[in-house]
């Protein structure tokens, strides 16, 4: 595959510097092998998240210079709401400071203790926040996840899986379905539309809501014209338009396919449904028409919302993620294939197969890239998704372990994808002395965060 060209040209740099490998070890040590401890300024390429670390265009910057910071009806919170409402198809929206809060608020106004929400697989704040209110995260991706193939809607719900769920445990229980795009646990891979109709009409026949997670709407919409037959001829805004408006709602992260660096937002058609929500947002997070942010926040994000449509941008955005996926195979390193929208998913369980769910394989090699070269990338197994259901007491480990290297968007050349490729390949070498790790303090919920871990002694069995 040929190099992919930058559709932009750098007009301010920022340094970065390459710790020695000595300051590497001692720095990880210190921060408990928890990645997420680690200064910024120890890093040397950062994969942590894809989620406000982007660099935002010369228009988002002059519109951050034309912030209203008035406390209430700033002129760039009617620039806001119009956007919103334009592309994802709704009549009410509420602004708040990152997705998560939109989770909260959300989950805070429709659940009750053991209520279900089916998704296609939930990401970690998005379980977080649906156990924290006491209901229960139901995962069902699709049946063709787990095959060799290179089917691009791999993000797809189980539609089959979702309506025998529904009726095992009772719509009633049941009191939102909601569809990830693109599914960011399972590779960041696509949702078809057919998919999105589908789970649409299980949900009209239940009479049950469909929200979406829309943090990576504009990605799923590129997938959606470049893979759907139907679609080629669309543009990215009406794929996404026709998309969105199959869902009552949706919450959004504006920090990633916002092309900003902070904020999200609620996007609901019912009435009654806005008025708790505005209630909550008013109490917890600010006045409906700033909702956490500063005017020139909501500016950036009306403005990156339009520019995540561009095509030319979103070609270069995935051929910048499957170039990245083609030179880490190439090194040597299993990865989830085909390659998503914003991140390389490595298969940590398959390079080292030596160490067990329970000691973190996933972990092991994040480490490993920061020990090796000062990259931060972060684990997407049983350190995240594992661990014990504070309502039921169960213990369980991930279905997969991987670890994400998710690109920033903009803000990366692809020297810095094939330097992050040699490094992976010298790990590859060495696979064999990766060791497991163990949890020595913890937190109930989200414990990747902020928990501390102790490499362990005993050196594994040599990889195959």
């Amino acid at each position: 595959m040929k190099r992919p060209i930058e559709p932009f040209r750098i007009k301010m740099t920022e340094p970065i510097s390459l710790p020695s490998e000595k300051e590497r070890v001692k720095y990880i040590e210190e921060a408990g092998y928890n990645i997420f401890k680690i200064r910024a300024q120890d890093i040397f390429v950062d994969f942590l998240t894809d989620s406000g670390t982007g660099a935002m265009s010369q228009q988002q910057w002059a519109g951050i210079m034309n912030g209203d910071e008035s406390y209430a009806g700033g002129r760039n919170w009617f620039h806001f709401e119009e956007t919103v409402k334009d592309i994802f198809q709704k009549k009410y929206v509420l602004p708040c400071h990152q997705g998560r809060v939109a989770e909260n608020l959300f989950f805070s106004s429709i659940l009750k203790k053991g209520d279900y929400v089916p998704n296609n697989t939930h990401f970690d704040t998005t379980r977080a926040n649906t156990m924290h209110k006491g209901g229960i995260p139901v995962d069902l991706p699709c049946k063709e996840l787990n095959d060799d193939s290179e089917f691009r809607f791999k993000g797809n719900f189980d539609t089959e899986g979702l309506e025998s769920f529904i009726n095992k445990v009772g719509p009633d229980k049941v009191p939102v379905v909601v569809i990830t795009v693109t599914n960011n646990s399972v590779g960041g891979l696509g949702v078809s539309m057919q998919n999105v109709k589908e789970v649409r009409r299980i949900c009209d026949k239940y009479k049950l809501l469909l929200f979406f997670d829309a943090a990576r709407f504009a990605e799923n919409s590129y997938f959606i014209k470049k893979y759907e037959p139907g679609y080629e001829d669309h543009t990215i805004k009406s794929v996404a338009q026709e998309m969105l408006g199959y869902g009552d709602g949706a919450m959004m992260s504006a920090k990633k396919d916002g092309m900003a660096n902070m904020g999200g937002f609620l996007a609901v058609n019912d009435a009654e449904l806005a008025g708790r929500l505005k209630e909550l947002l008013i109490l917890i997070e600010g006045f409906p028409t700033y909702g956490g942010l500063n005017g020139r926040d909501l500016e950036a994000i009306a403005i990156g919302l339009k520019e995540a449509l561009n095509e030319e941008y979103l070609a270069y955005r995935t051929d910048h993620i499957a170039y990245f996926g083609e030179i880490l195979q190439e090194a040597g390193c299993p990865i989830i294939s085909p390659t998503g929208g914003h991140a390389v998913f490595l298969d940590a369980g398959k390079l080292l197969p030596h160490i067990p769910a329970e000691q973190f394989p996933g972990q092991s090699l994040t480490v490993e890239l920061y020990r090796k070269g000062a990259i931060r990338a972060v684990e997407i197994g049983s350190l995240m998704f594992g661990g014990e259901d504070p309502n039921t007491g169960e213990k369980f480990t991930a279905k997969r372990e991987l670890v994400r290297l998710a690109v920033p968007r903009r803000m990366y050349t692809v020297s810095h994808l094939e330097y992050t490729a040699e490094i992976v390949a010298q790990i590859v070498k060495n696979k064999g002395s990766l060791k497991g790790y163990k949890i020595v303090e913890e937190p109930k919920y989200l414990r990747h965060f902020t928990c501390r871990l102790q490499e362990l002694v005993a050196n594994p069995v040599s990889a195959v």
